[in-house]
Formats: structure tokens, sequence, C-alpha cells
């Protein structure tokens, strides 16, 4: 299916199509409204966090990035959107993932296929819907050489169930997706991706996302490549560029991530992540930001 590169009057960017969906390429991720997960943070305060999520909906965003384990001590980001948003505007996409899960004391643990089902109705009882717009199934990264066949056949027969409307994967390889690709249609790609985290292996995923119209939906674009201890970094070179470019437009060094993001192609989609209303609006103007030839080649 062709992707369309026509502006919506409402809308912050222009638009990509998730199968029978159609969002804005800038939407939003809800995991900072409840802390970093999981490299910890402070959640937002929870009416600001509604409001941003409202201001958002307001400002043309129409696709969110959730999970049920996006949670933490006193905010879930699935309650939160369910209590700011609910009833849900109908060109409101909201994208969830499961495989992962977390339990009660925040320790992680990853889902047999046959537990894929009910991650999928937590995710529903949440939200508040009787069915899910878009899931991603999330390799776990001891499985990045391994198939996913068991687990995304397990949420195809869920979306053959009608309690999913669209497939997605998550962190995984070419050869997985296209493993997926025999067992159902899958809409979206998310991968971490971004300005100093750009490997020829993904470069070359996000190629063949393109070519076969699927959406790539990078993660972690804003915070930048992530060490082994998990804090946030780019080299010193990438640091340099990004502020001269940011410099050169009056733009933010995030701002300039975002717009290099939307600018590896029509069918990438950028989903940061804010519980600031004004990070929030400077994050929707970043779709507004044309990169030079020069400027690209100087982040890339």
């Amino acid at each position: 299916m062709p992707f369309s590169n026509s502006h919506m009057k409402s809308g912050p960017a222009p638009v990509v199509r998730l199968g029978d969906l159609t969002v804005h390429r800038i939407g939003l991720g809800a995991m900072r409204l409840t802390g970093s997960v999981p490299f910890g943070g402070v959640p937002s305060e929870r009416g600001q966090a509604i409001r941003v999520l409202r201001r958002a909906v307001e400002l043309g965003v129409n696709h969110i990035d959730t999970a049920a384990f996006y949670f933490s001590a006193t905010r879930s980001a699935n309650e939160l959107i369910n209590s700011a948003l609910a009833p849900y505007p109908e060109d409101l996409v909201i994208t969830t993932k499961v495989w992962p899960d977390r339990d009660p004391s925040g320790a992680w643990w990853w889902a047999d296929p046959e537990q894929l089902r009910g991650q999928v109705e937590q995710n529903l009882r949440q939200l508040g819907r009787d069915h899910l717009d878009v899931v991603n199934l999330r390799v776990p990264p001891s499985r990045r050489d391994g198939s996913i066949a068991e687990h995304f056949g397990a949420l195809a027969e869920l979306r053959e169930a009608g309690l999913i409307r669209q497939l997605g994967v998550s962190n995984v390889t070419d050869r997985q997706l296209i493993e997926a690709l025999a067992i159902a249609p899958v809409v979206c790609v998310q991968n971490p991706y971004g300005v100093g985290a750009a490997p020829a292996e993904q470069q070359a995923l996000l190629r063949r996302c393109g070519e076969l119209g699927i959406a790539f939906v990078p993660f972690a674009a804003i915070a930048g490549p992530r060490t082994a201890t998990g804090t946030a970094g780019t080299a010193a070179g990438h640091d340099e560029a990004l502020r001269a470019v940011a410099g050169a437009h009056g733009a933010s060094v995030a701002q300039v991530r975002l717009a290099w993001t939307l600018h590896q192609g029509p069918h990438v989609l950028a989903i940061p992540g804010t519980g600031n209303p004004e990070h929030l609006a400077e994050n929707l103007a970043a779709g507004q930001l044309r990169l030079s030839d020069t400027e690209l080649a100087s982040l890339s």
C-alpha cells in the first residue's frame, strides 16, 4: 500500500498508513508519563500527565504508544490514557506491545505463547477497549536470533478472533520480519534507531519496510543510543553536529533528532515520549523542520 505525503490540516505532520488505519507521523510515547522504564525516572504529576495526553490530541496527535508494563508504584500509562481520553476519538490509534511484562514488584518476565491472550486482555481492561488497534510483538534480546513464529502465530489467532485489529513486531531482525509476514500481515516495525544509532542492519531493515509498505517506528529517537549501563549518549562528533544543526535552525537538539528521524523515509514515524506540555509542543513542531542534504550527511 503506498504511503501518503499529503498534509492533514489538523495534524502536526504528514500521514502514514498502518494497514487500514491512518496516523500522523509524530505520535506520543506514553512511557515517560509513568517514569522512564526501565532506566529510572520520576513520574509526571497525574494531573499534568492527563493534560499532556489531552493536549496532544488537541494538537492533532492520533497515535499513542503504550504498554501494560509501563507503570510505576503510582502510575499506569494505560490507566492515564483511559482517564484522559475515553471515550476515545474515532481516529485515535493506540498501539501497545506484549511478550514482556512486569509483576507488581516491577520484576520482568516473558510470556509463553499461550499467555499472550492474558496480556492482550490486560491491555483491553486497562484501556477500556473491546479491541486493540495495533499490538506489537516485542522480541526479547535473548531471542534476537531465534524464531518468533509460535508467539506471532498466537497473536495472529487473537487478530482472527477480533481482539486485535492490526499486528506489528518490535526489536526484530530482517529474518524475523519475513517469518512474521508468512503468518499474518505486519503493519509496523518498532526498532531502536536514531542519530548515532543507525547501524547497517537497521538501515537495511528500514529500507525493506519501505519497500514492503510497512511503517518503521524508531524508539529512543530523542534519547539517543544507550550504552551497556543504560545511559543515553552519542559520540562526540554527533553531539557537535547536532548542536551545529540545531543552532542553524534555532531549534533544540531533540527537535533535530526527530526531524532527522522523519527524513529517513516517508514510511518512518516518531513516537517521542514526554510528560511536559512545552516539550510536547516542541516535539510536534519538529515535524516542520526541514534539514538539507548536507546537514543530514553531517548527522549520519
